[in-house]
């Protein structure tokens, strides 16, 4: 299995249970590893044979920026399904970081795994 990677994709969008940050956009941070068999596009060189990292970046940029949840768990099961069902992946790790949102550390949020890993 070969791994195609995003890392931080910063998004702002409206996340949280507090009345504040209802009313605010606040910046998520993704980091996704979706499985890909790459050999066909090293093959041929041309993107219609790989996952296109810039398409799938630009569709969560476009789901993440419309959405209000409440969780970071949610928003987190949407990204990786949204991934696995638009771009036919068959598996992904995604982190989704929610800096700021625990006074003295520096991350906090999830690490979710999807699909089936071969």
């Amino acid at each position: 299995m070969d791994i195609i990677f995003l890392r931080d994709l910063r998004i702002d969008t409206v996340i949280g249970i507090y009345d504040w940050e209802r009313r605010i956009r606040q910046t998520i941070s993704l980091d996704l590893e979706m499985a890909a068999d790459i050999r066909k596009a090293a093959a041929s060189d041309a993107i219609e044979d790989t996952l296109n990292y810039k398409a799938v970046a630009k569709r969560l940029i476009e789901f993440v920026e419309g959405s209000e949840f409440q969780l970071v768990e949610t928003l987190a099961e949407r990204c990786a399904s949204l991934v696995l069902e638009e771009f036919d992946v068959p598996w992904i790790r995604l982190t989704l970081n929610k800096t700021g949102a625990v006074r003295g550390a520096r991350d906090v949020g999830v690490i979710i795994e999807r699909g089936t890993r071969s």
